[in-house]
């Protein structure tokens, strides 16, 4: 009887343990991370030889923002798994990151370490497309002192051209944005969309416009976009873009509409928002009551938004 209940209970425990894992990948996906990572975390701790487990919960709290925990665990599964492309690339990133948060002096603790680990998942895998993106962005954001350099950026983004073709074109892109040559940066992101056409490609596309200061082709750009992938965000990316630069307004406030009315979890950004870009566009229009029925909207439901209130008193003077 002991045998045949031993035997019984152990497809039990393996599925007790995948459907924890599938919760938590569940509820990453939905971006709420605190509960993901109360959920793992202590079913890492129980189960401490579940690396899939274990990089869960480093992936929960590296979505928090909380470097040195998510340093720590994916040190931790390196030196379970030192030949795992993807734990070097994850502990990389956490420093990279961490980088960016601290003093130049302090970040010089951790700027080795990072190289290494992204250079570490390079040379395991090939073919690590993400890898060659944090080395493109780690050369190029680093100062000089702290081991930036451009050339190497540029090779790696060569590099990446060969892996993929897309993400190469989206690299150069990025790099020439970054060092200043507008004109060869826009031909490499077009070059993106025309080769992939994906969400990722129109979005780095119509953000270079806006930051170019040229939002006709901005808005031009995710119109194409929605027209391609019918996604609800870009109802409100299109309408933010109309209402910051006074632009299309009857367009910026039907998408806009639209997005509160399709509005779900998985689109990123509050209802709140929306309702403070409608408010903007209304204030364009001089419509002062309409202005302050989505502006008095919006600081209900986030009330603590600087931003909101500036844009108030912004209607106020109307």
């Amino acid at each position: 009887m002991v045998k045949w209940f031993f035997f019984v209970m152990i497809p039990c425990l393996c599925w007790s343990q995948e459907s924890t894992i599938i919760k938590v990948q569940r509820l990453i996906s939905d971006k709420s991370y605190k509960k993901a990572e109360i959920l793992i975390s202590s079913f890492s701790n129980d189960n401490p030889s579940n690396l899939h487990a274990m990089e869960l919960y480093g992936d929960s709290v590296a979505h928090q923002e909380n470097w040195d925990e998510a340093i720590q665990i994916y040190k931790k599964l390196i030196a379970q798994q030192p030949d795992n492309a993807n734990y070097h690339y994850k502990y990389g990133g956490s420093l990279a990151k961490k980088i960016l948060s601290v003093s130049k002096l302090k970040a010089l603790n951790y700027v080795g370490d990072a190289k290494s680990a992204f250079l570490k998942a390079a040379e395991l895998d090939p073919n690590h497309i993400d890898t060659r993106w944090a080395l493109i962005e780690m050369y190029l954001q680093l100062p000089g002192i702290l081991g930036g350099n451009n050339a190497k950026a540029l090779s790696y983004a060569n590099e990446l051209e060969s892996i993929s073709k897309v993400d190469g074109n989206m690299a150069k892109g990025y790099f020439y944005e970054y060092t200043k040559e507008p004109e060869l940066a826009e031909k490499y992101y077009k070059m993106s969309v025309d080769i992939g056409g994906s969400l990722i490609c129109y979005d780095k596309l119509s953000k270079f416009y806006q930051q170019q200061n040229n939002p006709e082709k901005a808005i031009a750009t995710i119109q194409t976009s929605i027209d391609k992938h019918q996604r609800n965000s870009l109802h409100y990316q299109l309408g933010r873009v109309c209402a910051e630069y006074n632009l299309h307004l009857d367009k910026g406030e039907e998408c806009l509409k639209t997005y509160i009315k399709k509005h779900t979890a998985r689109d990123g950004v509050p209802i709140a928002w929306a309702n403070c870009r409608l408010a903007q566009i209304y204030r364009h229009k001089k419509d002062r009551q309409s202005a302050l029925k989505y502006i008095n909207l919006a600081i209900s439901e986030l009330p603590n938004i600087s931003y909101f209130q500036d844009e108030k008193q912004s209607i106020l003077l109307l």
